[in-house]
């Protein structure tokens, strides 16, 4: 299992958001716009995962939509809300999770459309729970093209440049009441290890009002920012790269 990518709730809009993050050295790119959800996104693509800046669009869609990361987002409104696990098989996967008593939305077909005009398309999965204060779990994702091809065709648009291929993520540190408890529960659910394929998940002790994701580093992260609710630990970037 992969991280596919970490979803941030925030309150600006895109174009503030990618010059935000443009301003730092990362290459941040519009995503586009979910129709049926409501929301919009920015992209930060990273060697084999990526960064979601999600806000809301319209707020009459938002509002009314039956979708969990939706549901999330309107709860929150603003932090770290949730990550995405990446699968090939994800059929299978709402199979097993079903077979072990854990109860789930199926399998959903989503859609994005780009400021191209492009219609992007994929599988999602989540785990069916409450939304609330607790620790959502993550939600599980398989893409229409194989990784090769996103990427390839991200590469010739030039939202991926040689700077976002040499980043990648270290870890994901999870704010809980009970650390203990939610290693057992994720180590459950991922297989026996919180070392996924590109990525490291750590909880610690949190006396927050709620349990989120709280910190996200990257490799060799040194420098600290903070940015809508959400702490992360960013490489240096050198000045001709900015």
């Amino acid at each position: 299992m992969e991280l596919d990518h970490i979803v941030h709730f925030v309150q600006k809009n895109p174009k503030e958001t990618v010059s935000q993050w443009r301003a730092q050295g990362l290459p941040a790119s519009p995503g586009g716009q979910h129709i049926n959800w409501g929301t919009q996104n920015v992209l930060l693509y990273l060697k084999n995962c990526y960064i979601e800046w999600l806000s809301v669009e319209r707020h009459e869609v938002a509002t009314d939509v039956d979708h969990p990361l939706t549901r999330l987002l309107m709860h929150d409104q603003v932090g770290f809300g949730t990550i995405c696990l990446r699968t090939k098989a994800i059929g299978e996967l709402n199979q097993d999770l079903q077979e072990r008593g854990i109860e789930t939305t199926g399998v959903l077909d989503a859609e994005r459309r780009t400021e191209e005009g492009e219609l992007i398309k994929w599988k999602m999965l989540f785990i069916k729970e409450p939304i609330s204060t607790k620790l959502p779990t993550p939600f599980f994702i398989e893409w229409q093209e194989s990784d090769e091809q996103r990427y390839h065709k991200l590469r010739e648009k030039g939202v991926v440049q040689e700077t976002n291929e040499a980043l990648t993520i270290d870890r994901c540190v999870f704010g809980v009441w009970n650390p203990t408890e939610a290693e057992s529960a994720w180590q459950k659910m991922l297989g026996g290890s919180l070392k996924l394929d590109n990525c490291r998940i750590e909880f610690r002790k949190t006396n927050a009002a709620q349990e989120r994701l709280e910190e996200v580093h990257f490799t060799d992260g040194t420098h600290k920012l903070e940015y809508e609710q959400g702490l992360y630990w960013l490489p240096s970037i050198p000045l001709g790269e900015r």
